[in-house]
């Protein structure tokens, strides 16, 4: 009758670790998924950004290209690549803040 009552706890056991298993899978699935989707939208809002300072560039370009066009295409190109370098660096400066926020919520189980 013992045996028959260690053999059920052994069973339950066992079924937890199971069902354990499974949780931490899903979760794993999850978190890989959520950086999947956190970095497509970092890319699209990248291409996003690029494609407005380019057409402001070109508007700029535009807008100038009366006067002295070629003091104002470098002026511009310098004001576009300091923009650039600065996007970049912030980019830079913040990206495992964002992945480590990131990698928080997606590993934050709540019951």
């Amino acid at each position: 009758m013992a045996s028959n009552r260690g053999q059920g706890g052994i069973q339950q056991l066992l079924t937890a670790e199971q069902e354990a298993q499974h949780i931490v899978n899903a979760a794993r699935s999850a978190k890989m998924a959520r950086l999947k989707q956190a970095k497509d939208e970092a890319e699209r809002e990248i291409a996003e950004t690029r494609s407005q300072v380019e057409l402001q560039f070109q508007k700029k370009v535009a807008a100038q290209s009366s006067g002295d066009s070629g003091a104002n295409v470098k002026r511009l190109e310098h004001e576009t690549e300091h923009k650039i370098n600065h996007l970049s660096s912030e980019a830079s400066r913040i990206s495992s803040d964002v992945v480590q926020m990131l990698l928080k919520q997606v590993t934050t189980v709540k019951v």
